[in-house]
């Protein structure tokens, strides 16, 4: 079955402190306008399992994990069947999504199939259409209390823009995470305009205050 639209052979970054590979799935269910991967988010699956599936089995005592992103893993049809197979070649699994199937994210747990989760938490309910072209914040919080009421580590984390998230609306984001119980670091990613994006966009003119925004988030460039 086409699984994959493409396939990263190793990274250190992706997968905290594990050598990993990464497996991007094609499509999604929503339509960030900043979006990094507009061809995976658009496109469609050419590589399928048997053949990732070789190269994890070449690669053992080389890799430790895979990331599964995307685009959008959790739309993949086959997922739980192949993070099985992924598992019986010894590999940890980290997922990165959107939070828009929890229906999904919870079968994977109940099989323990995941060993970290990175969870998008993309905009409030509010701001959720024009951002995302769709989704909804109720889906995030059902993921993650899903995974705040399990032992798998994850973390939170979205992309922020000036132009499309005020500094108000991230502390919003992240008062709501201190008041559901989130001790974790809430990881806010600063716009970077050196890729093309789903929503075209580009840098903001307007200088943000990220001084303010340190004593809630933690930064990423």
């Amino acid at each position: 079955m086409k699984a994959l639209y493409d396939l990263t052979p190793f990274t250190l970054l992706d997968f905290p402190d594990i050598p990993a590979a990464i497996f991007w799935f094609a499509g999604c269910n929503l339509r960030c306008l900043y979006c990094y991967n507009p061809d995976i988010v658009l496109g469609s699956a050419h590589i399928d399992e048997e053949k990732a599936l070789s190269f994890l089995s070449k690669r053992r005592g080389l890799l430790e994990g895979v990331v599964l992103s995307g685009g959008e893993a959790t739309l993949y049809s086959n997922l739980i069947p192949f993070c099985r197979s992924i598992k019986a070649l010894g590999y940890k699994i980290k997922l990165d999504t959107n939070a828009m199937r929890p229906d999904i994210i919870i079968a994977l747990l109940q099989e323990n199939l995941l060993d970290y989760v990175a969870l998008d938490y993309k905009a409030p309910s509010s701001e959720m259409l024009r951002i995302c072209g769709g989704g909804s914040e109720i889906r995030f919080w059902e993921s993650f209390h899903l995974l705040q009421n399990q032992s798998i580590q994850f973390e939170i984390r979205t992309t922020f823009h000036p132009d499309l998230l005020s500094e108000d609306k991230i502390i919003t984001m992240a008062d709501a995470l201190k008041s559901e119980g989130y001790k974790r670091p809430f990881y806010v990613q600063i716009f970077r305009n050196e890729v093309p994006t789903l929503g075209n966009i580009a840098s903001s003119e307007r200088i943000a205050d990220y001084p303010l925004l340190e004593r809630y988030v933690t930064l990423r460039n």
